[in-house]
């Protein structure tokens, strides 16, 4: 069977990974004798990296700053750079790869990848990209696309696929994408089936490394509300000290539970009446596929990337926002809403949440695989 070799691009959340985790999944539903690699940087291990199908390499991990600036807690960001790009072209050599699969950068923050792309190409692999549905600011993205980081992109990749649909944006109108993408659809684990709990809100910032304005929302929720619970979803980078303060903070008349690592949202958000959180790719299309109308405290910097989201959801009647200073009031007034969305609501909006199936049909057609 084809061998496949997904790249994870780092940062401060942990978007990159669960999509490509999530494509590989439905490449092994598939076909389970696939053998693949996930490379990546992620300095921990959740627990929905743990399937022992997927063997995980380990590359010096990234991780953006305020400022939107990369950077190697241990390492100076050039020897970051020259381990990564060493640990992804041995990966290349030992897999020998049908296919290489890049997420959101094509060459890595700094070309790191490139030299192992080549080689891959150069045996016969197919390159593919994989980009999510919103970038940022076109003028931002555009500026992006002009420098070496997308030079030959056209050339060398095989396809592009991005995970959402022109209904939130065309990547090829807004930011003069130089290739015509394939839309797949959005890239999300589907909930059990549970009964919900009343009165339970859920609130998560996703990795929980910049989340402190929503959690902060989350323990005044529990303070002020005088029934039912909240559950914080502290997320795999939030600190012992961003934790032990939420404990503190949680007030006399509300329940809080913090759960610092769990295997994913969207059965917590299948289980809610409301879901308060950030509007990163991955929990905001949880709760969509969880029935949620979410409550969206999107970050604003150093990308406008969960503003935008979160601004047109908003708009196609599937999510509310709120700014990250605002008021625990504001919060509690929406959340006297139903927050549940009517069945078949997505889909009318013209969101369609099987891009991680999607997605592997177009990886395994690129090597002749079809669907058994």
């Amino acid at each position: 069977m084809a061998r496949f070799l997904f790249a994870s691009h780092d940062g401060f959340g942990l978007g990159h990974v669960r999509r490509n985790t999530l494509v590989a999944h439905a490449i092994l539903n598939r076909h389970p004798d696939a053998e693949i690699v996930l490379v990546t940087g992620l300095p921990m291990r959740p627990a929905w990296l743990g399937d022992p199908r997927i063997s995980v390499v380990p590359v010096p991990p990234l991780i953006k700053d305020s400022a939107g600036t990369y950077r190697n807690r241990t390492l100076d960001f050039a020897d970051a750079i020259a381990g990564r790009e060493y640990v992804f072209a041995q990966a290349v050599r030992r897999l020998q790869p049908a296919v290489v699969v890049v997420d959101r950068h094509p060459y890595g923050v700094a070309g790191e990848l490139l030299p192992g792309l080549d080689d891959a190409a150069s045996n016969g692999a197919a390159l593919v990209l994989g980009l999510r549905d919103v970038l940022d600011e076109p003028s931002v993205v555009a500026r992006e696309l002009a420098g070496p980081g997308w030079t030959d992109v056209a050339e060398r990749f095989d396809s592009v696929l991005v995970y959402g649909d022109t209904v939130l944006c065309d990547h090829q109108v807004e930011y003069g994408l130089p290739v015509t993408p394939t839309y797949c659809g959005w890239v999300v684990e589907h909930p059990d089936r549970r009964p919900r709990e009343p009165d339970r809100v859920v609130v998560s910032a996703g990795g929980g490394g910049d989340g402190g304005a929503v959690f902060r929302l989350g323990a005044q929720l529990a303070a002020r509300r005088n029934r039912g619970s909240v559950v914080l979803v502290a997320g795999p980078y939030a600190t012992h000290e961003v934790i032990d303060g939420l404990v503190g903070d949680r007030g006399g008349r509300g329940r809080v539970e913090v759960i610092a690592d769990a295997a994913g949202c969207v059965d917590l958000f299948s289980g809610a009446s409301a879901v308060v959180q950030m509007a990163g790719y991955n929990s905001t299309f949880e709760a969509l596929a969880a029935g949620i109308r979410p409550v969206l405290v999107p970050r604003r910097t150093p990308r406008r990337e969960q503003a935008i989201r979160a601004a047109r959801l908003a708009g196609l009647g599937l999510a509310d926002i709120v700014d990250e200073d605002a008021g625990v009031e504001e919060v509690l007034w929406l959340l006297q809403r139903d927050r549940l969305l009517a069945p078949g609501a997505v889909a009318e909006a013209g969101i369609t949440l099987d891009g991680a199936d999607r997605a592997a049909e177009s990886i395994l057609a690129l090597v002749g695989v079809g669907v058994p």
